[in-house]
């Protein structure tokens, strides 16, 4: 019998001390180390029982003759699921998908196994939280009780891979969640980083033996991280997110880490009566509803991956009587919105030191690049002057320190998008892009070129602070 001994295990960032302390040395985590039970090292496993350690199997690289083909995929019948995992699921490979409580997680894992069970795969749905009548209600509310899918509910490790064991070999098993499974050869409570950690190594061992896609869905922390230890982000295959706001009808699916595709693509799904429906066209999404005669609004023009998108970028610059303006950003970095506030102010001769700043990407969506320097530049010039942006105009750029503007990638597809959607001009870096009959493009070098243009559609109301940025602007061309 292996002998026990006690541990004690960070339950943020699975650290391993001898004794218990008040705060982990490695995340800096309060009261979160808690005493483990786990066997002896060296005497636990199969690893004892084994009689010799030379029983792998080697193969020569150059053994493999011919092209390189791609893993064997099978398609789970979504489209934007299978855009973000790179065409479907790879077999033996298993994703880890996390996402906020009530984002649609085991939605869109239910309408994934039921579209896969409708091509005659076996595929099973594991749920660790709800009882199976619980899973079938949910089933019937989305119009998907008929699919031939096989439903348990149970949380021992050992038990599910038995029973998959049986027949056929799945296609894919669905793992609902991590965070409550719990195998025998550990003696800790599930949900543990100990439990958490051996509970997905059994499963990875089972799907790379059997060729069974796995998902493994995971809870995430109050900072929208996935819980647990973060090893196990390191043995999955793949990572991925579903965001969204629940006050909005939408979501979104991102991959942040994928061994067998992109990880700049992503998904877009409605939120609808009858579960989620994918969004073809993300970008008339986006701007519906949008206020063409508002002043701070501007179109950008981003990517996603190879999928064009146009979104709406709000700003709204007030006077503050705070000793320290308030700076609140919803949907991008607040540095790089620190960053084109200091060249607005170095290079622009625009003053922001007394004004509060709100940006707000609208729907709810999170952008990354660096090419919406250009539309949030534009959007808060357009707020602070009072100036209306031509509605009929799409944004994009990287603004650089010295107030230059610097091209940015794929600037053909962000046009092409503007144009099919009905814009007709762009506002893009010099040196990036092509005139066309139905858009016209208008490159811009410096971001005091960006000033003038939109401080000379500005309402004239008075001095005051446009005029000091105007005045400012024109004697610096001066």
């Amino acid at each position: 019998m292996a002998k026990i001994h006690q541990t004690f295990v960070c339950q943020s960032c699975g650290a391993v001390y001898n004794r218990w302390r008040g705060r982990c040395e490695a995340c800096n985590g309060w009261n979160t180390i808690v005493e483990e039970a786990a066997a002896a090292p060296g005497q636990s496993g199969p690893v004892a029982t084994r009689p010799s350690r030379a029983r792998g199997r080697v193969f020569p690289l150059e053994g493999l003759t011919g092209e390189a083909k791609e893993a064997p995929r099978s398609p789970s019948g979504i489209g934007e699921l299978d855009r973000v995992t790179g065409g479907g699921f790879v077999r033996g490979s298993v994703i880890l998908l996390g996402g906020d409580p009530g984002i649609g997680k085991s939605t869109l894992l239910m309408q994934a196994s039921a579209a896969m069970a409708g091509t005659g795969e076996r595929v099973a749905y594991i749920s660790g939280e709800e009882a199976v009548g619980q899973v079938r209600l949910r089933a019937e509310r989305l119009g998907l009780s008929s699919r031939p899918v096989d439903l348990a509910a149970e949380t021992n490790v050992e038990d599910i891979i038995e029973t998959l064991s049986q027949g056929r070999p799945p296609a894919l098993a669905i793992i609902d969640s991590i965070q409550t499974m719990w195998t025998e050869t550990v003696e800790s409570a599930p949900g543990t980083v100990t439990q958490v950690r051996s509970s997905a190594q059994a499963l990875i061992r089972f799907a790379k033996t059997t060729g069974t896609a796995v998902i493994l869905v995971g809870h995430v922390t109050k900072d929208g991280q996935i819980a647990g230890p973060r090893v196990v982000e390191h043995m999955v295959d793949a990572v991925a997110s579903f965001e969204g706001d629940q006050g909005h009808h939408f979501r979104i699916l991102r991959a942040v880490k994928n061994r067998f595709g992109p990880t700049d693509e992503i998904g877009v799904f409605e939120m609808t009566d009858a579960g989620l429906a994918e969004v073809p066209n993300p970008s008339a999404l986006f701007l519906a509803g949008r206020d063409h005669q508002a002043a701070g609004t501007a179109v950008f023009a981003g990517m996603e991956g190879t999928r064009p998108l146009l979104v709406e970028i709000q700003a709204l610059v007030a006077p503050s009587s705070l000793g320290m303006p308030r700076r609140a950003v919803v949907g991008w970095d607040p540095n790089r919105l620190s960053m084109v506030l200091a060249v607005l102010e170095a290079h622009g001769g625009i003053r922001l030191g007394t004004h509060d700043v709100y940006l707000n990407v609208a729907g709810g969506l999170r952008i990354t690049e660096p090419a919406a320097d250009l539309a949030v530049a534009a959007a808060l010039v357009s707020s602070l002057s009072g100036a209306v942006l031509p509605p009929e105009t799409v944004y994009f750029g990287e603004i650089g320190l010295s107030g230059a503007i610097r091209p940015v990638a794929q600037a053909g597809a962000r046009l092409k998008e503007a144009q099919k959607l009905g814009f007709a001009k762009a506002l893009i870096p010099q040196g990036r892009g092509e005139g066309d009959k139905a858009l016209s493009v208008e490159t811009l070098r410096h971001i005091a070129d960006l000033v003038a243009g939109i401080s000379a559609g500005a309402p004239r109301r008075g001095s005051g602070q446009r005029g000091r940025a105007s005045s400012r602007y024109a004697d610096e061309e001066v």
